[in-house]
């Protein structure tokens, strides 16, 4: 996943650039056209114009992974169980009676590192005592363009970003969601240039 990731980031306007190269050859004049009028309309509608909202409103709010959580009090065994029960790879923490307060982040990552390889009980040991804490998280807002999530991921090594607006957790996105948003909108991209191409603009 890592690989595929940093393949979109170094390559990603290769598509676009194969087709532009296609216009310049087969008509001179609307390469003109297209490169004078149209890049800024292109380019407020193409990937990098989608945020992190897109991606939580394209997973809808009964999504999985967007509202899952659990509590620092409970033992890790139920939160691993949670993560395989529902098919993610992490959970957002919060404080008990809580749900909103973000406390950290529990990873499958920290299951392995911090339970199997020290040869610790998951039953007897609580998710607080091996989360990342808050103020340790990577986090981002709405807003965040999907593409800084994508470099903040990436660089990081993190597979899991939790969303937060006016201090409170609203949902998380996993690098799958964030690579399966570029690929949309790479697509819709390449459909719009051809469209360009065609007389569709």
């Amino acid at each position: 996943m890592q690989g595929t990731v940093k393949s979109f980031m170094l390559h990603g306007n290769t598509i676009r650039n194969a087709v532009l190269r296609h216009v310049r050859v087969a008509n001179p004049v609307l390469s003109m056209r297209f490169e004078s009028a149209s890049p800024a309309k292109i380019e407020e509608q193409g990937f990098e114009s989608t945020t992190i909202a897109d991606v939580l409103k394209s997973k809808g709010k009964s999504a999985d992974g967007s509202w899952l959580w659990c509590t620092t009090e409970e033992t890790v065994y139920d939160a691993v169980k949670s993560m395989t029960q529902h098919n993610v790879g992490a959970l957002v923490v919060v404080k008990p009676g809580e749900q909103k307060s973000l406390a950290g982040i529990i990873t499958e990552r920290d299951y392995l590192r911090k339970i199997i390889v020290q040869g610790r009980s998951s039953k007897s040991t609580k998710v607080g005592d091996i989360m990342t804490e808050e103020n340790k998280l990577i986090t981002v807002t709405p807003g965040t363009r999907v593409l800084k999530a994508m470099q903040l991921m990436t660089d990081n090594r993190i597979r899991h970003i939790p969303v937060i607006e006016d201090k409170e957790m609203i949902g998380m996105v996993s690098i799958g969601d964030v690579v399966r948003a570029v690929v949309v909108e790479h697509r819709h991209e390449v459909d719009r240039l051809n469209a360009y191409i065609q007389g569709g603009y």
